[in-house]
């Protein structure tokens, strides 16, 4: 009976252990598969900005301004793959779940893009650091690549649930139904006061967006690609 009941919890173990691996979610996907599109097209007029303020040369996007740009359509669960290059002290994110895009801040998620190697950024919390559910919860370790190269970022939105891979590497996943509160993270950490609705509470249903020239440092992407899931 015990050796039964030893069998069991492995295998129940194992099998709640390789639940990355069985979804994929751990890893950069295969872009050039079936349900694949660009998220932006090559003029970006299916992008909503402020005239002027994000341009697009040679596939790369940047903005002049701290004015995001926003998909033109609304999504639920999806898989975002891009890339993202930092300057000296960019501090930058890609927001999901916006169901407001001009008061977007209390009323999304932003997944943060930062230089951590910067004066500037290398030695806040680490939830405002690279790869973090901003103002929630810390990438587990670091991935980003220096200012000037190009990182790889893939994030799954699926239900409640985050995943955020940085150039090949797991390194956050994060569940919205644990943060009820508005002010105090799981963790016992304060949550930015602008920050006013619980993670937990925000519709999931929302639009995809990047912040702009944040704190005076550009950003730059390319290749953003979304797969809606089912």
């Amino acid at each position: 009976m015990r050796k039964t009941l030893l069998c069991i919890l492995i295998i129940a173990f194992a099998v709640h252990g390789s639940g990355f691996a069985q979804n994929g979610y751990d890893k950069h996907p295969d872009t050039s598969g079936e349900g694949w599109t660009n998220l932006f097209n090559d003029n970006l007029t299916n992008a909503i900005f402020p005239k002027g303020v994000w341009t697009i040369s040679d596939g790369v996007i940047t903005a002049s301004k701290d004015e995001a740009i926003w998909s033109e359509k609304a999504y639920d669960n999806f898989i975002l793959d891009l890339e993202f290059k930092n300057a000296d002290s960019t501090n930058s994110g890609v927001i999901v779940h916006a169901s407001d895009i001009k008061e977007w801040i209390p009323h999304s998620v932003e997944i943060q893009i930062a230089d951590d190697y910067s004066e500037k950024w290398s030695n806040v919390v680490p939830s405002w650091q690279c790869a973090a559910i901003f103002g929630h919860q810390a990438a587990t370790k670091r991935t980003v690549k220096k200012a000037g190269e190009w990182n790889h970022y893939t994030i799954t939105c699926a239900g409640k649930k985050i995943w955020v891979v940085l150039n090949g590497e797991l390194v956050n996943e994060c569940d919205m139904s644990l943060y009820t509160s508005s002010k105090i993270n799981p963790d016992g950490s304060e949550i930015p006061e602008w920050l006013s609705n619980p993670m937990s509470a925000l519709p999931l249903h929302g639009y995809i967006g990047f912040q702009g020239k944040h704190a005076g440092a550009p950003i730059y992407f390319r290749n953003i690609k979304i797969k809606e899931l089912k």
